[in-house]
């Protein structure tokens, strides 16, 4: 079971990290898909899935309950199909940079397999299967991994909210303009097309 832990915390911190370049640095700051209008829905789309990160941090790795685990499993099922309309719209989504570039479908495929890995793993480590059917397990806290663990998801939800409510706020006027003209300012944040 504390491999099963360790396993789904390498996964966590690999999704993060990696998240906050694509989600954060390409998608906000490199290439500001809430400035395209065929980007438009691409960008509500990492907002959605944005906004249930933390979501899903809190109900399914934490919740100690069934409801809270019940619910964790619904916000992934709706992860699930926010991804595939994301998918689905990102060729014409991109075609004001010539398309998605090749290293960054990667790295697309990289964030999700790590996000999505990391619940598998977790959801092996939270069901038992017994002859009466699925047993949710909770008492963890006799592993001593089980702390370091709470104590990562714990501190990602913070981040989480708040990538959550830039993305939420970029989809309105104001607030890109006041970013873009931060960005002016600090003279950063200007759309590249090229490599890396």
């Amino acid at each position: 079971m504390e491999t099963a832990f360790l396993i789904t915390i390498i996964l966590l911190i690999s999704f993060a990290l990696l998240a906050m370049f694509d989600g954060f640095y390409l998608h906000l700051v490199r290439y500001k898909l809430y400035l395209h209008p065929e980007s438009r829905n691409e960008h509500i789309t990492h907002t959605i899935r944005a906004l249930l990160f933390p979501l899903i941090l809190f109900f399914l790795y934490l919740g100690s309950s069934a409801l809270a685990f019940y619910v964790g499993i619904f916000l992934v099922a709706v992860d699930i199909i926010v991804l595939g309309f994301d998918a689905y719209m990102e060729k014409d989504s991109r075609a004001f940079m010539g398309g998605l570039p090749r290293w960054e479908y990667i790295i697309h495929l990289m964030v999700n397999g790590f996000h999505f890995a990391s619940i598998a793993v977790f959801l092996v480590i939270k069901l038992r299967v017994t002859p009466k059917g699925l047993v949710l397990i909770d008492t963890f806290s006799n592993l001593p991994i089980y702390g370091f663990f709470t104590g990562l998801v714990t501190q990602l939800i913070p981040g989480g909210i708040l990538m959550g409510i830039f993305h939420a706020a970029l989809i309105f006027k104001k607030p890109v303009s006041l970013y873009e003209r931060a960005c002016k300012k600090l003279n950063c944040c200007q759309m590249t097309y090229g490599g890396i």
